[in-house]
C-alpha cells in the first residue's frame, strides 16, 4: 500500500472522530438552546394556559408547534457553541498539537465540519422556506385560540360568577369535596330582561354529564321566583310568581368551554407564513397597491383643491400686494378695518365667519391628509416586514457559515473544551449578533434605513471576525497572548514616535 493510501485512511479515521465529538456536542446544545427558548416562551404566557382546563394534546401540539419556530434562532447558536466545544476540546488535551505535528493543518482539520456545516446552512435555507411557514401557521394559530379560551368552571365561594352565558351564579359555601353547594343563588338572564328570573336554594351538588359537555346543578330546598313582565301593569304592580321545590336539576352547556378552533386559512396571508414565491408574489401586489393608492389620492387632491395647489404662485404674488393696502388702511375706524386683504370687499362680520370656515375646512383636510399618511405609512411597513422575512430565511444560512468560522477558529485559539468558559464566549457573540439584529431590522422598518442592510448588518460584520479568527488559527497566532499584543503595540508606538 503506497503512502498516499495510507494518508488517506489515517484522514477518513480522524474526519469520522471529529464528525463523532462534533456531532453529539452539536445535537446537545442545539436541543438546549431550544428548551431554554420554549420555558421563555412558556413564561411569557404561562398565564393564558392555567385554569383552563386545556387538554393535554392541546398543549403538547402547541409547545411542538412553537419549539419548531425558534430553531432559526438556536441553530446558529448551536454551530457557533458546538463547534467552539469541539475545537476547544481538541486543543485542551493537545490533540490539536499533535495533529498539527503530524502535518495536518487546521484547515484540513475544520475540512469535515466545514462540509456538515455547508450542509446544515442548506437545511436551515429548506427549513426556512417550507417548515417555517408551516410552523407559524400551527402555532399561531393555535396560539390565538388558546389565549381567547374561556377559564375553566371554576366557582368560587361569595363571589357573583359570570363564566357562564347568560347565567350569574353566587355559591355561599363549597364543601371539601369541590362539589357540594350551600347557599345557591342563580339569576337566568336568558330571556334578556334583566333579574327577572331567580333560582335560590339551601344546598346542592354539581357534576359532569356522561358526555361531559353538560353540567347539571341538582338543588336541594329552594324556590324559584319569576317576575311577570307579561303583565299589563307590570311596572306599576310588579306581580311575581313563586314556585318552591324540595329538589331541582338545572343543566349548563359546557360547549364554550371547549376549545374553538379559527379557520387557519385567516392566518395565512401573514408575512410569516409565507414562502420565498409567496413573498415575491406579496411584494410585487403590495408594491402596486401602494403605488396605486398614493396616485389616486394625489389625484384626488389636486381635483378638490386645485385652486391651492394649481394659483399657490399667484396667490403669494397678490397677498404680497394686498398686504401693503392693507398697512394703509390699519388706521381706520375699527368697523373698516380689514381682517384679510382677499376680503375688504365684505364686513368684518361677514370676514370673520368666513375665516372661521376657512380655518375648519382647512382643519378637515390637514385631518384628511393625517389620516392618509397613517394608512400609507401602515402599507409601506407591512411592504417592509415581507422584506424582512425574505431576507432572513437566507441570512439565517449565512449566520449558520459565519458562526462556524467565529466558532471553530476561537475554539482552537483559546483551548477550552466543557460548558465553561466557551458557552461565555458564545453567548457574547450571539447576544452581540441578536442585538444588533434586532435593533438595525427595527430601524429599517421604522424607514430609516434599507430593509436588506438592517437584517444583513449584523452578518457583514461578524463576517470579518471570522475570517480574522480563522486566519489567526490557521497562521498559529497568538490571539490571547499578552506579550504578543504588547510587542505589537510597541511597535506601532515607536513608529509613531519616529
Amino acid at each position: 500500500m503506497s503512502i498516499f493510501a495510507k494518508n488517506i485512511i489515517k484522514l477518513k479515521k480522524l474526519y469520522r472522530y471529529i464528525i463523532r465529538s462534533y456531532i453529539g456536542t452539536f445535537f446537545f446544545t442545539f436541543f438546549v438552546a431550544v428548551f431554554i427558548l420554549l420555558m421563555q416562551f412558556l413564561w411569557c404566557y404561562i398565564d393564558d394556559f392555567v385554569g383552563k382546563g386545556l387538554e393535554v394534546s392541546v398543549i403538547l401540539k402547541l409547545l411542538f408547534y412553537t419549539s419548531i419556530t425558534f430553531v432559526p434562532m438556536a441553530l446558529p447558536l448551536a454551530i457557533l457553541l458546538s463547534s467552539l466545544m469541539c475545537f476547544g476540546k481538541l486543543g485542551e488535551y493537545y490533540e490539536l498539537v499533535a495533529m498539527k505535528a503530524s502535518g495536518i493543518s487546521i484547515w484540513k482539520i475544520m475540512r469535515p465540519l466545514l462540509v456538515f456545516s455547508v450542509i446544515m446552512s442548506f437545511v436551515a435555507f429548506f427549513f426556512s422556506n417550507n417548515v417555517l411557514p408551516y410552523a407559524n401557521l400551527k402555532s399561531q394559530s393555535l396560539l390565538y385560540d388558546v389565549r381567547h379560551q374561556k377559564m375553566a368552571l371554576d366557582i368560587p365561594e361569595g363571589v357573583f360568577y359570570r363564566g357562564i352565558d347568560d347565567y350569574v351564579i353566587r355559591v355561599g359555601k363549597k364543601g371539601d369535596d369541590g362539589n357540594s353547594l350551600y347557599d345557591v343563588m342563580i339569576y337566568d338572564h336568558s330571556d334578556g330582561k334583566g333579574n327577572v328570573k331567580v333560582t335560590t336554594a339551601d344546598s346542592g351538588y354539581i357534576a359532569l354529564s356522561k358526555t361531559q359537555k353538560e353540567m347539571i346543578f341538582t338543588l336541594y330546598d329552594g324556590c324559584n321566583y319569576t317576575e311577570m313582565t307579561d303583565d299589563k301593569d307590570y311596572r306599576v304592580r310588579r306581580p311575581f310568581q313563586t314556585m318552591f321545590f324540595k329538589k331541582q336539576y338545572i343543566t349548563f352547556d359546557l360547549s364554550e368551554f371547549d376549545l374553538t378552533r379559527t379557520d387557519e386559512d385567516l392566518f395565512k396571508s401573514h408575512h410569516t407564513m409565507l414562502n420565498i414565491a409567496q413573498l415575491n408574489v406579496a411584494i410585487d401586489s403590495l408594491n402596486k397597491t401602494y403605488d396605486k393608492r398614493v396616485e389616486k389620492y394625489d389625484e384626488s387632491f389636486k381635483r378638490r383643491f386645485h385652486n391651492l395647489v394649481a394659483d399657490d404662485e399667484e396667490f403669494v404674488k397678490y397677498d404680497k400686494r394686498a398686504s401693503k393696502k392693507s398697512k394703509e388702511k390699519v388706521e381706520n375706524d375699527n368697523e373698516e378695518k380689514i381682517i384679510w386683504p382677499l376680503l375688504d370687499n365684505f364686513t368684518i362680520k361677514e370676514q370673520t365667519s368666513i375665516v372661521d370656515m376657512a380655518l375648519s375646512s382647512t382643519k378637515n383636510i390637514k385631518e384628511n391628509i393625517d389620516v392618509n399618511v397613517k394608512e400609507f405609512n401602515r402599507q409601506k411597513t407591512n411592504i417592509l416586514k415581507h422584506e424582512q422575512v425574505l431576507n432572513q430565511k437566507f441570512s439565517l444560512s449565512v449566520a449558520c457559515l459565519i458562526f462556524f468560522f467565529i466558532g471553530a477558529p476561537l475554539g482552537a485559539i483559546i483551548r477550552k473544551g466543557g460548558l465553561g468558559l466557551p458557552v461565555v464566549v458564545s453567548v457574547v457573540f450571539f447576544v452581540i449578533y441578536y442585538i444588533m439584529t434586532i435593533t438595525c431590522e427595527n430601524i429599517a422598518l421604522a424607514g430609516d434605513m434599507p430593509m436588506f442592510l438592517g437584517v444583513w448588518l449584523s452578518s457583514i460584520v461578524l463576517f470579518p471576525i471570522g475570517v480574522f479568527l480563522t486566519f489567526k488559527a490557521t497562521t498559529d497566532g497568538e490571539l490571547l497572548d499578552g506579550e504578543s499584543w504588547k510587542k505589537t503595540f510597541d511597535k506601532i508606538f515607536t513608529h509613531k514616535n519616529r
